[in-house]
């Protein structure tokens, strides 16, 4: 007598975290300027990112696992934004939103963080000044793709770290071109030549 078994799925636990993990996305915003109004109008109901499974925005840094930084950062901001990404439990993703946050905008000055990837790692970038809702949501399901692609039930891979994996420091820039308090080499843009 043969067992029959309706409606059963075969798979490995890691490809199914990893789509949880992916369908359930629990943003952090840290929203400034007019990239914070776009990341609103991505949560209201004409854009709607509900459909993607990332409705939960959440201001605790704890209860969450993807950060989108939109709009300009300051460096006075600068420690605020990497106390919250280091809050962040593991696996986390982070989104950054407009040229501002991605590349320093038009503000090409000492105040203005010129990409916040110089100080965190990111995993994508959206073009734009500013960007509109429809990009946000594009990268949030490029995201996804990556996300199902990548990581292990267990966290094997966060197990694998044997040393701090950020952002290196730039060895062309001489030290005695700092004049500011703290370290602002990364944030600047210099000629060596």
């Amino acid at each position: 007598m043969a067992v029959e078994l309706p409606d059963v799925v075969l798979t490995k636990l890691d490809h199914l975290a990893n789509w949880v993990r992916a369908n359930s996305l629990w943003p952090m915003p840290f929203a400034t300027a007019c990239c914070g109004i776009e990341l609103m109008a991505t949560g209201a109901s004409k854009h709607d990112i509900a459909r993607f499974g990332a409705e939960v925005m959440r201001f605790s840094p704890r209860q969450c696992d993807l950060m989108i930084v939109a709009g300009r950062v300051v460096m006075k901001m600068l420690p605020v934004l990497q106390r919250i990404w280091q809050q962040m439990p593991e696996p986390k993703w982070c989104i950054s939103m407009g040229a501002c946050a991605s590349s320093g905008g038009v503000f090409d000055t000492y105040a203005v963080v010129q990409g916040i990837d110089r100080f965190m790692p990111v995993d994508m970038y959206v073009p734009g000044c500013p960007p509109r809702p429809e990009q946000l949501l594009q990268s949030v399901i490029d995201l996804q793709e990556k996300i199902k692609k990548t990581g292990t039930l267990m966290g094997r891979e966060f197990a694998q770290r044997t040393a701090y994996e950020g952002p290196k420091t730039n060895a062309a820039i001489p030290e005695d071109v700092v004049v500011a308090p703290g370290d602002y080499t990364k944030s600047r843009r210099i000629s060596l030549n």
